[in-house]
């Protein structure tokens, strides 16, 4: 789990530009779990921004979960992956324990 400042652009039905501040809830290499305020469906695609450095992502959403009448958790996962996107590094595949 961790949690980072993002920004979320995104279009309405209507094709208004919606923004939202935000932070995730999980990241990796693919995508991540964070949670909005805003309303979207399935499919829909976005565009993060670490306002960090700047960097723009092209995602779209995977799920969309409420656990709270205050906000929705939004699963997505990046058009292509994009593990530079977060500050954080991730382990190579065979970076494993051997089995004792």
């Amino acid at each position: 789990m961790l949690q980072l400042k993002v920004m979320v652009l995104a279009q309405t039905p209507e094709r208004d530009e919606v923004q939202e501040d935000t932070h995730t809830l999980v990241v990796n290499a693919h995508g991540g779990l964070m949670k909005l305020k805003m309303e979207l469906c399935a499919g829909q695609p976005l565009t993060l921004v670490n306002p960090a450095t700047g960097m723009r992502q092209g995602c779209r959403v995977v799920r969309i979960d409420q656990p709270s009448p205050d906000y929705y958790a939004v699963a997505f996962e990046f058009d292509q992956p994009a593990p530079k996107f977060w500050p954080v590094v991730f382990p190579p595949k065979d970076w494993e324990t051997p089995d004792a």
